[in-house]
């Protein structure tokens, strides 16, 4: 069995925090050997990719076989997508900059998907904090589609839901929907356009860390998954990241989407926590 695994291919500048990035993986109790890792490099202004040639290098060339991953590939695609920071998280550039990400996820997905990938574990790469059994962890809830609770790591420790696009569908939410025009795009977190949908993030986290709930729609908030386990036959069988609006959601809420259009599962695990750092 093989995870075929990618660091947020939206993350330009991915530099700073790629030494937590494989720490935190490299202390998986999942074995390495039988882990293959893949990543995008796009439109990056820093040393991402030398960067990440140096810790492949560093882990690949260990003497123990089983400290090592089963592979690691590179991968370079500019999508010639520019935007400042200042504009990154403006309310009207979200569906162009969500469909570009979707782009350069699907492209990372069809070359990066083995014949023998059972899993695909979509990893942001500003993670900071996650159990070491995550992956046996998720694969137990035995769903197509999987995501743990990710919260904002705060020096103050105080509680902050970072991902509020794990999230199920209200009455009112779909009452909403009704009336919209098929290529509005839905985005959480915004006050222009409230969606009263019942995310994940508001929901009890005092309850077991196995205790799953179903989802419309997975993380997308900020930058990418966050943490999002996915069987490889939902990838094989058609479920991508719609770069287009599909039931008004693009990229990994449109792929949530799709998957359910599809019969497949989606879970979240409102107890299960993970941390994103406060970078924006």
């Amino acid at each position: 069995m093989s995870f075929a695994l990618g660091s947020k291919p939206s993350k330009r500048d991915a530099e700073p925090y790629l030494d937590q990035y494989f720490r935190l993986l490299d202390e998986t109790t999942y074995p390495n050997n039988l882990i293959s890792l893949a990543f995008l490099v796009s439109d990056s202004s820093d040393r991402t990719f030398e960067s990440l040639q140096s810790h492949i290098n560093e882990i690949q060339s260990r003497w123990s076989y089983n400290a090592r991953f089963e592979s690691v590939r590179v991968f370079k695609k500019d999508f010639d997508f520019d935007l400042p920071n200042a504009e990154r998280h403006l309310y009207e550039m979200q569906p162009l900059r969500r469909s570009v990400m979707a782009r350069a996820r699907n492209w990372l997905l069809s070359a990066a998907l083995k014949s023998d990938t059972s899993w695909v574990a979509w990893i942001d790469v500003d993670v900071v904090q996650y159990p070491p059994t995550i992956f046996q962890d998720l694969m137990r809830a035995d769903a197509d589609v999987v995501v743990p609770n990710c919260l904002l790591k705060r020096d103050d420790h105080d509680f902050w839901g970072y991902d509020k696009n794990n999230w199920r569908e209200t009455d009112e939410s779909k009452r909403i929907q009704e009336n919209l025009d098929e290529d509005f795009v839905l985005l959480e977190g915004y006050y222009e356009f409230p969606t009263y949908r019942y995310l994940m993030v508001d929901m009890p986290t005092d309850v077991d860390k196995d205790y799953k709930v179903e989802l419309d729609g997975v993380v997308r908030i900020c930058h990418g998954a966050t943490f999002t386990l996915v069987k490889a036959h939902v990838h094989r069988e058609g479920a991508n990241f719609p770069a287009f609006p599909y039931k008004h959601q693009v990229e990994t809420e449109g792929f949530a989407k799709m998957a359910k259009s599809m019969g497949f599962s989606v879970y979240g695990l409102p107890g299960y926590l993970i941390y994103h750092i406060q970078n924006h």
